[in-house]
């Protein structure tokens, strides 16, 4: 099996099992192994329970940090379930995904004067992981109000808001256009970083509050207008995500072996079976945001050869955190500064290169130098941002004030119409993160409460 498997990852262009089925499950299994209790007893008598403890200060939902690491500490992860829970509904998935080395680890007294934080997210995932284990529920709904309240999108904004609405007595459906709920947890995030189908799991959980009812295959622009769900819901709250992908801007028809790095994401997260995807030998990402690390990344483990990442600026203006470009180097993942795509190479119809043009900051604007590099790559992939996307975006333009391509909100997450509100990556405030599509979500259901009670 082992010769089959070496053999297989010299085959130039894409190809499928390149690794053995041993091989991929050792490279996605949990980058982050939960603690057992005597793990998080040691790890949480290091947290000083601070007052006015910065690490709340830089958490988007402003989760009582020290409470719950208190908590854990006296014995009662139950108790801290609740407290991160009553801020953060998706504390689970948040605990695995969120980038607490540049949050709340980052600001964490014991980070500052020994360079070693208190260990907060896997702290949250321990009593998250013991609450969701036991299907314990701590939030009722209260009396129906026979208010109803339309929200696109099953993402992490979408799902927050759903359940904060929820627990006020509301009747929320949720129109999603995929046929799985989750949004970025369930399609959009690395294999490795949440495995056994734990989004899936989470959104269960969510969702047994009752009063949310999901339908799916509806999206937004298609068969859901903006101007019917005013119609048949007292309030509409959009957290519908980002669906479209920025070109290369290159020149001619782009050739075969150049896909989004989000639908490679997506197809690894949904695969039964990972060696039946295929994969370059030599594989070249654009960009520099978490979605290129990931992408990267996950090329490697399966078994990639070379895997380059080509960000146009430098390290420092990376959108991936430093945490993240170190997972990415450690994997043997090749991280070029300042490059900008020109050309694609093709031989027989597929990609075969690309040639990237060296830049430079003249005056604080990006220009390129004249000089160029030509990489070999049979497999190149999109990483450069994202928009609404055609059906979103004219679903709502001319309807909602939008900023950049994306939808212009207040603090609560009210938009320019009334009885809108927007939340997550598809406001002009998101930022491509669990935690604050979740912080979003949960404001604008306040919001939408207070503007529904009168």
């Amino acid at each position: 099996m082992q010769g089959k498997a070496r053999r297989k990852r010299m085959v130039e262009g894409v190809a499928d099992g390149r690794l053995s089925a041993a091989e991929l499950q050792e490279n996605f299994a949990d980058i982050h192994p939960p603690l057992d209790q005597h793990e998080a007893l040691v790890a949480s008598d290091r947290c000083y329970f601070c007052h006015d403890a910065p690490c709340v200060t830089a958490c988007p939902t402003a989760i009582d940090i020290p409470l719950f690491i208190r908590q854990i500490a006296t014995g009662s992860p139950m108790g801290a379930a609740e407290t991160i829970l009553d801020q953060n509904i998706l504390g689970g998935m948040c605990a695995r995904v969120c980038p607490t080395e540049t949050l709340c680890e980052q600001a964490c007294v014991r980070e500052v004067a020994e360079g070693k934080p208190v260990q907060i997210g896997l702290l949250q995932r321990f009593a998250t992981d013991a609450a969701m284990a036991k299907n314990k529920q701590f939030f009722q709904r209260m009396p129906a109000t026979g208010k109803s309240v339309g929200v696109v999108g099953a993402g992490p904004a979408g799902l927050a808001c759903a359940h904060r609405l929820a627990m006020h007595g509301h009747n929320v459906t949720v129109y999603e256009g995929r046929k799985k709920p989750g949004g970025l947890n369930e399609f959009g995030i690395a294999a490795y970083k949440t495995v056994d189908d734990f989004a899936r799991e989470e959104v269960d959980y969510v969702t047994a509050i009752g009063g949310i009812n999901i339908h799916y295959g509806q999206a937004l622009g298609s068969k859901v207008t903006l101007e019917k769900l005013r119609d048949d819901h007292d309030a509409v709250f959009l957290g519908m995500g980002l669906s479209g992908i920025n070109a290369l801007g290159l020149k001619g028809k782009e050739p075969k072996g150049v896909e989004d790095a989000v639908d490679f994401i997506a197809r690894l997260r949904q695969a039964s079976n990972k060696g039946r995807l295929p994969i370059g030998r030599r594989v070249v990402v654009i960009g520099g945001g978490m979605t290129a690390v990931d992408c990267a990344v996950q090329a490697k483990l399966l078994g990639a050869e070379e895997v380059t990442i080509a960000y146009r600026r430098g390290q420092d203006q990376m959108n991936a955190s430093r945490y993240e470009q170190d997972l990415a180097v450690g994997h043997g993942v090749i991280i070029r500064e300042w490059l900008q795509p020109v050309k694609l190479k093709t031989k027989s119809g597929s990609v075969s290169g690309i040639t990237l043009e060296y830049t430079a900051l003249d005056r604080k604007k990006l220009v390129g130098t004249g000089e160029t590099i030509t990489l070999a790559a049979d497999q190149v992939f999109r990483a450069i941002g994202q928009t609404l996307g055609d059906d979103n975006g004219s679903a709502v333009e001319g309807s909602l004030r939008l900023s950049g391509g994306r939808i212009t909100t207040k603090p609560d997450g009210a938009t320019s119409l009334a009885g809108v509100w927007a939340g997550g990556d598809c406001t002009s405030h998101g930022d491509d993160l669990t935690v604050t599509a979740v912080a979003q979500g949960r404001d604008a259901a306040e919001a939408i409460n207070t503007a529904l009670q009168g």
